[in-house]
């Protein structure tokens, strides 16, 4: 039996979490969930003529049943009785046929809205600052892409429709059973309610089970995932844990089967109390009409008293739907909240109704007093001044966390300034369209990213319309053009998730590669050596050097030869340029440069 939404299942019950969690339904709200619905009115009414119909054609083989007791098989009339087997048999089929179609225009309504929605959210979270990504857990967000707007086909596919099919068939069933006999159909209406008592007693006790379950099967899974890894079977080995991490795992196993059986059984019993209950609402009508016919010499047939009992039965699946659609209701309306929530974030990093496209580039970078916080109880950059003349190359030094990539992130705008500014070409980047701006600017990170490809579609990635000639000119320049060739499948070599089957040396070349097709204006390493081995730093520094020398550059670096290519360095510390100048003053100097010098890049060139 599948728990799930139906009677006594799962989604029957919302949890503590849930209760608390609720949200307001507001006119606001429903008219924003119908702004989605309406552009697909003309579907919407198709599916609801088509409930409305195969509900009627639904109900009419159970009020047929009664004339073939009565007149077919009763009156001995064998045509007749023919007659109505086949007109029963046809609008069955009917009735299938259009739930077919219903069923296939209520899908297609759904993909289509869940198609608006998640190209609406997926856009929307393109447009959103860095700081989005870096505070909110990338997992909640991936989760309101993908479960949250899932849910959204479900709710249309099932509780839309669910609302509409069970109304419809409630009132279908009611008109025909009081248009038999009142006396009966009130008897039936009395008795539906009663067969909901036992789905919502056994319903809770089962959802208790099944959340005690998951509760010990999470925990088998986390001895699993910690036990099963590789550094978890180090640890377990090293400290002979073995018995100790298979009795864990036996115990909590143990309690699970102790559920298991409970759960299954709670079912089983949940099935013999509904089954008497129903068996109970058709003896009564049996017990009733009988009375009607026997004692009052009521005008009830035989064939009347079958069809009330068989539209009651069909009374009572509905009944207890619509009785916990206030659950579905709640989910519904939670998940429509939670993907607004995401939709109403301001995108606060955009282009000005006014920006600037500049037809002449040069380059010019200025810093003007430029103060930063991530948060406003911690400023980053306190202060930051500097020029950064077109054709030029500046380094930037200093302690770890000391505000240096902060201060490359200001360029392209992936923060914006809390006072002062930053300029491109004399004009401030806040007024510069965004386009246009972060095409003048190519980083390389220390942390190179690729995506699940070939090398030449990450390479294409950042130029799709550059040239064979274009892509081997940047390779060669970035000194990663002979490993691509020497590859079994040169460029078109799968690089793997993040570039898993690539060298950290080798992706950063590629990384070189890929902003070099993009042509940027202004060139930006951050860290671009580090933490990698001798050879790949020599490598990487070959195609660095060139490159400072034709680019207008910005290099955070912790090698000696690099810093000693730029034409001047700042020195950066706690978020203020403590230090600027040649390498040769300010090792003289016997300030923070000195300290750096003769701990790291000293240290560094001596390696």
């Amino acid at each position: 039996m599948s728990m799930r939404g139906g009677p006594g299942g799962r989604g029957a019950y919302l949890t503590e979490e849930e209760k608390a969690a609720a949200p307001k339904v507001t006119k606001e709200l429903l008219a924003r969930v119908a702004s989605y619905l309406l552009p697909y009115w003309k579907q919407m009414l198709i599916v609801l003529i088509a409930i409305a119909v195969a509900s009627v054609l639904g109900m009419m083989p159970a009020v047929l049943t009664g004339k073939i007791i009565d007149d077919g098989l009763i009156g001995r009339n064998l045509d007749l009785l023919v007659k109505l087997i086949l007109a029963s048999l046809a609008v069955s089929f009917g009735s299938n046929l259009i739930g077919v179609l219903q069923s296939w225009m209520n899908t297609w309504i759904a993909e289509h809205i869940t198609y608006d929605m998640r190209s609406q959210m997926f856009r929307h979270l393109q447009k959103m600052p860095q700081s989005f990504f870096t505070s909110n857990n990338q997992g909640d967000i991936i989760t309101r892409m993908t479960s949250d707007i899932s849910g959204v086909q479900r709710i249309i596919t099932d509780t839309l429709t669910s609302i509409l099919s069970n109304v419809i068939t409630l009132i279908v069933a009611l008109a025909a059973m009081y248009r038999r006999n009142w006396i009966l159909a009130t008897l039936g209406v009395m008795i539906v309610p009663l067969f909901t008592i036992p789905t919502r007693s056994a319903g809770k006790k089962r959802w208790s089970l099944t959340r005690e379950s998951q509760a010990v099967s999470d925990e088998i899974n986390g001895i699993l995932n910690e036990t099963l890894s590789v550094s978890g079977q180090t640890l377990v080995k090293l400290f002979n844990r073995e018995e100790r991490e298979a009795e864990k795992y036996e115990a909590a196993a143990r309690k699970q089967i102790a559920l298991n059986i409970k759960e299954n059984m709670a079912g089983r019993w949940f099935r013999v109390v509904i089954s008497t209950f129903t068996t109970i609402g058709p003896m009564l009508i049996y017990l009733v009409g009988g009375i009607l016919m026997m004692k009052y010499n009521s005008d009830i047939t035989v064939g009347d008293i079958t069809v009330m009992v068989s539209l009651l039965s069909r009374m009572y699946g509905p009944v207890n739907s619509l009785l916990n659609i206030q659950v579905d209701w709640i989910r519904s309306m939670a998940m429509f909240t939670r993907i607004f929530e995401y939709l109403d974030m301001p995108v606060s990093i955009e282009s000005a109704p006014d920006a600037v496209t500049p037809d002449h580039v040069e380059g010019n970078i200025v810093f003007d007093d430029v103060h930063f916080s991530y948060e406003p109880s911690r400023e980053i950059l306190k202060g930051i001044n500097f020029e950064l003349k077109a054709g030029s190359s500046i380094a930037l030094v200093g302690p770890s966390g000391s505000g240096k990539s902060t201060i490359i992130n200001l360029i392209p705008r992936l923060y914006d300034v809390d006072s002062g500014s930053v300029s491109f070409d004399g004009i401030d980047v806040r007024k510069l369209d965004l386009t246009f701006l972060r095409e003048q600017v190519g980083i390389v990170s220390q942390e190179t990213y690729l995506f699940n490809g070939t090398i030449m579609e990450n390479l294409k990635y950042a130029n799709p319309k550059a040239t064979g000639q274009m892509i081997m000119e940047a390779c060669k320049k970035a000194n990663i053009y002979d490993f691509i060739v020497n590859q079994e499948k040169g460029f078109n070599t799968m690089v793997g998730n993040r570039g898993l089957k690539l060298s950290g040396g080798e992706k950063q070349r590629l990384s070189i590669a890929r902003v070099l097709l993009k042509d940027p204006t202004i060139l930006i390493f951050d860290e671009a050596t580090s933490a990698l081995d001798s050879i790949s730093e020599n490598l990487i520094q070959e195609a660095i050097d060139p490159l400072i020398k034709e680019k207008t550059s910005i290099l955070i670096a912790h090698r000696l030869s690099t810093i000693l290519a730029a034409d001047e360095i700042l020195v950066i510390k706690d978020g203020m340029i403590v230090e600027h100048g040649k390498h040769s003053e300010l090792v003289k100097a016997g300030g923070v440069y000195t300290e750096l010098y003769e701990t790291q890049f000293k240290k560094a060139l001596e390696s």
